[in-house]
C-alpha cells in the first residue's frame, strides 16, 4: 500500500540545464524543492533511490538524470540502458511506495524519423539508435508507476551546460569563416525554461499519460544554426551538407517534429515559438 505523498518536488538532474531550469520556474509557484544528482545520488543504485524518496517524500518526482550524449550511448549501450532505462523502474517503484507522481522525460530518438506529418503520441515508436532504445525503455518502467506522466522533447539547449546553440556560438566566437552543418535532419529546437514552464503547468493541471512537449514550429539544424548567427549579428558563411557527410557513430532520425496537440488541449495554450525562445535565450546569455 502506498504512503501519503508529502508537498513538494524531487528532481534528479538538478545540476543538468533543465533541472536547473525547473529549479527556477518552481521558484514563482507553491512548490518546495529538493534535488540530486550524481554528486548525491547514483539512481542506478535501487535502495538507495528508495531511501531518498522515502525520505524526501514528494508529491512528483521529476527525472532529468539521463545519459544524453547519443554517439557515446551507441558506443556503450549497457551503461545507456542502466542509467536511461533500468534505472527509471527503480524511481517508478519508489514513487509508488510513498504515492507520488513520476515525471519522465523523454525524447524525439524514440521514433523511426521516417514520418511525414508531426509525430504524436500514439504513433509507433521504433528507435534507431541505443540512445532512443534506453530512452524508450525508460518510457515502459516509468509507465510501472502508479502515477506517471512522460513528457517527450526535442533538441534542448539552456543555461549551464553544452548544447547546439553554444557549439555553433563558440565557432562564431571564435572567428570561424564558415560552418558545416547538417541540412536533412529536422525537428523542434527547444529552450529548457519554457520546457521548465511547461512540465510545472502539467503537474499543476495532473496531467498523465505522454505527452510531446517541445517550442512551436521546426527547422533542420542548417535552419538553426543560421538563425542563431543571424541573432548574433554573425557575418559567417553556413553551409549546408548531409547526414552521409558528416558521419557520426548513432544515427539520428531525419524527421522527428513533435505533435503538441494534446498539450495545448492541457494547458489552453501553446509553448512559445521557437525563434522567440531562442531570442531570450540568447539575450539572457549575452546580459550575463
Amino acid at each position: 500500500m502506498a504512503e501519503t505523498a508529502g508537498s513538494g518536488l524531487f528532481i534528479t538532474g538538478v545540476h543538468g540545464q533543465l533541472g536547473r531550469a525547473l529549479v527556477e520556474a518552481a521558484k514563482g509557484r507553491a512548490w518546495t524543492v529538493a534535488g540530486c544528482d550524481l554528486d548525491t545520488l547514483d539512481i542506478c543504485d535501487r535502495e538507495a533511490v528508495h531511501r531518498w524518496i522515502t525520505d524526501a517524500r514528494p508529491s512528483a518526482v521529476i527525472n532529468c538524470a539521463a545519459f544524453t550524449s547519443v554517439d557515446d550511448c551507441e558506443i556503450n549501450e549497457a551503461e545507456a540502458t542502466a542509467i536511461n532505462g533500468t534505472a527509471v523502474g527503480h524511481l517508478a517503484a519508489a514513487c509508488t511506495v510513498v504515492g507520488a507522481r513520476l515525471v519522465q522525460i523523454s525524447t524525439d530518438y524514440v521514433f523511426p524519423g521516417d514520418g511525414d506529418r508531426p509525430y504524436r503520441e500514439d504513433d509507433q515508436t521504433a528507435p534507431l539508435s541505443a540512445y532512443g532504445r534506453s530512452k524508450l525503455l525508460g518510457e515502459e518502467l516509468a509507465r510501472s508507476s502508479s502515477s506517471h506522466l512522460v513528457v517527450r522533447t526535442a533538441w534542448l539547449y539552456g543555461h549551464g551546460g553544452r548544447s547546439f546553440v553554444e557549439a555553433i556560438r563558440g565557432q562564431i566566437e571564435s572567428s570561424a569563416t564558415e560552418l558545416r552543418v547538417v541540412a536533412d535532419q529536422r525537428g523542434c529546437p527547444t529552450f529548457c525554461d519554457d520546457l521548465a514552464e511547461a512540465i510545472l503547468d502539467l503537474v499543476d493541471a495532473e496531467a498523465g499519460g505522454v505527452v510531446h512537449t517541445v517550442n512551436t514550429g521546426d527547422t533542420t539544424w542548417h535552419g538553426f544554426a543560421v538563425e542563431i548567427a543571424r541573432r548574433l549579428g554573425a557575418d559567417v558563411e553556413i553551409t549546408a551538407v548531409s547526414s552521409k557527410e558528416y558521419r557520426r557513430p548513432a544515427p539520428r532520425p531525419a524527421y522527428s517534429i513533435l505533435d503538441t496537440s494534446r498539450l495545448v488541449a492541457l494547458l489552453g495554450r501553446p509553448m512559445p515559438p521557437w525563434q522567440d525562445a531562442l531570442g531570450r535565450y540568447l539575450g539572457t546569455r549575452c546580459a550575463s
